[in-house]
């Protein structure tokens, strides 16, 4: 059964930084590109940052510059590491694990962590 389970969210000052963590279980997590995402109140999920299984990084224009996604394969951990956080950012962060092949495709998600930034 794979699980996905996201941690370090939490409140933040404008400014200021948190790292979140999504650790992976019941997969082959180098296989799967691994994105994190967010949903506001009243808004549609987006995109935040995504990571290949080959390491590629890509990120939401809103965020470049400010967040780093990584992985670490030997722990089965995905990392956002988010700095200069601001207002706008204060969302539930969700970890994504996503694989496709010829005959199948798997998707799956984490439960979330709460992100806010106030002050």
């Amino acid at each position: 059964q794979v699980q996905l389970v996201e941690s370090g969210g939490g409140l933040v000052q404008p400014g200021g930084s948190l790292r979140l963590s999504c650790a992976a279980s019941g997969m082959i997590f180098s296989l799967y590109d691994m994105g994190w995402y967010r949903q506001a109140p009243g808004k549609q999920r987006e995109l935040v940052a995504a990571i290949t299984n080959g390491g590629s990084a890509n990120y939401a224009d809103s965020v470049k510059g400010r967040f780093t996604i990584s992985r670490d394969n030997a722990k089965n951990t995905v990392y956002l590491q988010m700095n200069s956080l601001k207002p706008e950012d204060t969302a539930v962060y969700y970890c994504n694990a996503f694989r496709k092949t010829s005959v199948y495709e798997d998707d799956y998600w984490g439960q979330g962590t709460q992100v806010t930034v106030s002050s």
